[in-house]
């Protein structure tokens, strides 16, 4: 058995550097498997040590995969009731949005962070395209900057056609293991590539007929920094679902309005919604908690007691 570190993933094979001399193995793993017992659509993600055996083709097969320290996933987008292992074993993680071109979207952030708040994964939102911005966009820019710093999320602004931005993000990336996302088309290929230009990662235009970003990344990859670590770019983002997550686990990891649910009436049984003597709604109302994330807390409230309510009556 030889030891790995899954670096790319293509749907059944994944790419594995071998420890030792980083020569990389074209790997399978066959069989279904779980994660809190719920169905993986991909069972190994990129950034998991593994196990594998070399066969006879000179390819792999992995036998074993090693315990992971964090782990990001999402619900399937092509099957509600699987999950989709986004990548493994990171020290943090980087989401890259904009407030133009393509249309800003303050629910996106919310769903993205519901993925790394359950697992104390700390994570930087990157505003990109600082060189359109007018003033009414900066203006914006500033009020969601805001919002997030408040509730203890660092906020960085860049421009990857002017290099604005690029070494204080270079600092926060340095010999970290940084998972990178982000919707179609807000240039994050484009902010890589002006730091490390050889990697050459593809980059898309915004499609003149729908305003939408255009997928460049197909596939989840890991990449070598120059200047230390690594970066998992993951492929653009359309949807976000919840399929393991309860109406609990919601409320939990909106971390502002967790905060605030300690001094309910009901406590940990307030859902925040209609119930006397909220102390969420009251924050909400004085403007301590902004009405954009309570709104965006509702509705995937909302999602997640529906899709609780399909897997039982699918049952």
């Amino acid at each position: 058995m030889q030891n790995g570190i899954v670096i790319k993933s293509t749907g059944s094979w994944y790419q594995v550097r071998r420890d030792g001399d980083a020569k990389t193995i074209l790997c399978r793993i066959v069989g279904k498997h779980r994660l809190n017992n719920l169905l993986l659509t991909n069972p190994v993600a990129v950034g998991d040590r593994v196990q594998f055996a070399l066969e006879d083709d000179g390819n792999g097969m992995i036998r074993k995969i090693l315990p992971r320290t964090n782990y990001v996933a999402r619900q399937s987008p092509h099957n509600r009731m699987a999950m989709h292992l986004v990548a493994a074993n990171i020290d943090q993680a980087v989401l890259f949005t904009t407030v133009v071109a393509p249309m800003f979207k303050a629910g996106f952030i919310d769903r993205f962070l519901l993925m790394t708040e359950p697992r104390n994964i700390p994570t930087l939102l990157v505003f990109n395209k600082a060189d359109l911005y007018d003033e009414i966009t900066m203006d914006n820019y500033l009020e969601i900057k805001e919002i997030y710093e408040k509730i203890g999320y660092q906020v960085l602004l860049v421009s990857a056609t002017q290099g604005m931005g690029l070494e204080p993000l270079k600092a926060i990336l340095k010999d970290k293991v940084t998972l990178l996302s982000g919707q179609s088309g807000v240039g994050k290929s484009s902010v890589v590539n002006a730091m490390q230009p050889q990697l050459d990662l593809r980059t898309g235009d915004i499609s003149d007929y729908s305003g939408k970003g255009q997928h460049t990344t197909t596939f989840a990859e890991m990449h070598a920094l120059s200047f230390g670590g690594s970066l998992i770019d993951t492929p653009g983002m359309k949807i976000l679902g919840f399929n393991n997550m309860d109406k609990f686990d919601v409320s939990h990891n909106f971390r502002e309005i967790f905060a605030k649910s300690l001094k309910c009436r009901f406590g940990g049984s307030c859902l925040h919604r209609e119930e006397p003597f909220c102390a969420v709604k009251a924050a909400v109302e004085t403007g301590e908690i902004a009405e954009t994330r309570y709104g965006n807390y509702l509705v995937i409230l909302g999602e997640a007691e529906e899709q609780k309510h399909w897997e039982k009556n699918k049952m």
